[in-house]
């Protein structure tokens, strides 16, 4: 059966974020759907699987879903119906048949996720719904010096919320949970024009709100709530009280999974 690489993008704002909950409208149950009706009966409509969960209200720029169909459609025909079947705040940027060992989640080598923040009084409402107003001084240098000693390889641990959803042994039945290992790639802050504070990071994987987790840790550091050195010391803590809040949904964008070229072909 031909197997599918679906390139997303999607406002998380009015969705209870991308995996199908009884009731509850989803990026994944609207993906499912729009591909039911695209098939019509013809065969049952696959259950898309993502590059990763995104919560409630958080945004993507570039989503990654897998899927396979009986059915042999031509790319941009897929492409074409499912534009007009999904809701518009879900668009499919590209349609692409792969290899069948491709696994949207599986076969991902690396992934950037996106934080904006808006720091200054007055936030357009067009702006409001994809940023986290932040109106305390902040410190640049403790904002860059934080990021820089989030990059390599960590015990997340202390920046990652409690998964329900996660096997509380490991596959080995040994460990209690699995690894919260995980190698950040790059980590950094950027200034932009209008206000707009944007942290980038890119990595071979995250734990349950880490990305989140972070962006708060880091904003308290810049405020002078935590010590200026606090960041590796939180992270040796293994503990999330060690760290700050959480930061809102809403900043958040899953930016691009990135994958090697021979898992496509």
């Amino acid at each position: 059966m031909p197997n599918w690489k679906l390139t997303l993008a999607y406002d998380g704002t009015a969705f209870h974020g991308w995996q199908v909950q009884p009731g509850l409208r989803t990026i994944q149950g609207e993906l499912q759907s729009a591909l039911q009706r695209i098939l019509g009966g013809h065969e049952p409509a696959p259950l898309p699987q993502g590059s990763g969960r995104t919560d409630t209200g958080v945004h993507a720029l570039g989503q990654v879903a897998s899927f396979t169909l009986a059915a042999p459609i031509p790319p941009e025909n897929l492409l074409r119906a499912l534009n007009r079947t999904l809701p518009a705040a879900i668009r499919v940027l590209e349609a692409q048949p792969v290899s069948g060992g491709f696994h949207a989640r599986h076969s991902a080598i690396a992934k950037t996720y996106e934080y904006r923040i808006f720091r200054s009084d007055l936030c357009s409402p067009f702006l409001a719904p994809y940023v986290h107003t932040c109106r305390w001084p902040l410190k640049m240098d403790l904002l860059v010096q934080a990021a820089r000693d989030v990059a390599g390889e960590h015990d997340f641990i202390s920046l990652a919320a409690s998964d329900p959803e996660l096997p509380q042994r490991g596959e080995d039945g040994e460990s209690d949970r699995p690894s919260t290992v995980r190698t950040i790639f790059s980590s950094e802050w950027h200034e932009l024009p209008d206000d707009l504070l944007i942290y980038r990071v890119r990595g071979n994987g995250f734990l349950h709100h880490m990305v989140r987790n972070l962006v708060g840790t880091m904003l308290e550091i810049a405020r002078g709530q935590f010590p200026a050195d606090s960041m590796p010391q939180i992270l040796a803590a293994r503990a999330r009280s060690a760290a700050g809040p959480t930061a809102p949904a809403k900043g958040l964008f899953l930016h691009s999974v990135e994958y090697d070229p021979d898992t496509l072909l």
